[in-house]
């Protein structure tokens, strides 16, 4: 039975004018038909795939209260711990505990008129008891922002348009976030949702997995196993570019289910995404792909904006009540408006 989820070499973008063509079928193709691949040839060594999951664990085995004097509840950002059970999806908990850290830049001043999503920008927390996290984090957003732009810069092509069509909605100050996240074995937990059935809203999110399996895809209506390839990215489309191809590429729906008992999962996710101040452009797709384009398919109860920070705010504050609660309580009054 062939790979449902299949593998992907990046490498072969520069292996002359034939083996590209042949990689951009082939990336158009799984990211239509499941959304998901395995990414090889990415470039990053396996010494610094070690480092980022050994940088993680020892995040993990510090003393509670050293992870919980940067909890995310401090910050307006969305930045820093979480417990588990305290993340969200569609309303029931997620088992696993994760630190989030995004883009470290100065926080936008407020006053009348500034768009609410722009609370989103600022710094990360650290914890004093890990000095190295920080370096081995930042360290790891780079090698894999740099990989995600080769990959963006890939499916402009593959859909026929100029290498450079997103550009203008990412360069400059794009807006990507990433995690470590830790799976507690199913003995420690509240139940086998590590995280629950969802898609990814940015661009692109490419996750290194550790040996551990749990990550899940819907295919077709079946849960279809993504065990972890050692050496290798998974990389899932996001809804943004679902709302770019008009839904041409696909945003799968995913999941984690939570390890055995006795067994933990540690997994580096990162999100790729535009500008907080962008807007999503509808792509002038060649008339036989537009008319392959199923159009972006939306949840009624959690619709999606072409406005990339009304988007990212949205997803924030229904994933995380408590700092919604503490930073965000203007916008909790009524309707929920995050605009």
């Amino acid at each position: 039975m062939p790979r449902i989820v299949p593998v992907l070499d990046l490498s072969r973008l520069g292996q002359g004018a034939s083996e590209r063509r042949t990689f951009l079928a082939d990336l158009r193709s799984a990211s239509r038909d499941i959304g998901f691949f395995y990414l090889a040839g990415h470039g990053i060594s396996w010494t610094e795939i070690s480092e980022v999951l050994t940088a993680s664990r020892q995040f993990f085995a510090l003393p509670e209260a050293d992870k919980l004097a940067i909890e995310m509840v401090k910050s307006s950002q969305f930045r820093g711990y979480t417990r588990a059970g305290g993340e969200l999806t569609k309303g029931r908990e997620d088992w696993r505990e994760q630190l989030d850290i995004g883009v470290e830049r100065e926080a936008i001043a407020q006053g009348p008129g500034i768009p609410a999503w722009t609370r989103l920008q600022g710094p990360n927390q650290w914890p004093a008891a890990l000095p190295g996290l920080k370096p081995a984090l930042l360290a790891w957003q780079g090698k894999v922002t740099a990989v995600a732009i080769r990959l963006l810069k890939a499916f402009a092509l593959s859909l026929d348009q100029p290498e450079d069509a997103f550009d203008p909605i990412y360069s400059g100050e794009p807006n990507h976030r990433m995690k470590i996240v830790r799976y507690p074995g199913r003995d420690a937990t509240g139940g086998d949702q590590g995280v629950g059935a969802h898609k990814d809203g940015g661009f692109l999110t490419l996750l290194l997995q550790d040996d551990n399996k749990g990550l899940q895809v819907d295919y077709d209506g079946v849960w279809v196993d993504v065990d972890p390839i050692p050496g290798t990215l998974v990389v899932n489309i996001g809804e943004l570019l679902e709302l770019a191809s008009n839904g041409y590429l696909r945003a799968t729906v995913h999941r984690v289910v939570t390890p055995p008992a006795g067994v933990e999962r540690i997994s580096v996710p990162f999100f790729f995404s535009a500008r907080l101040d962008a807007t999503i452009p509808l792509l002038g797709l060649s008339e036989e792909l537009a008319a392959q384009a199923r159009g972006p398919a939306s949840d009624p109860d959690n619709p999606l904006f072409r406005d990339v920070g009304t988007n990212v705010l949205k997803s924030r504050l229904r994933s995380h009540p408590d700092v919604a609660r503490r930073h965000y309580a203007d916008l909790l009054v009524g309707e929920n408006r995050v605009g």
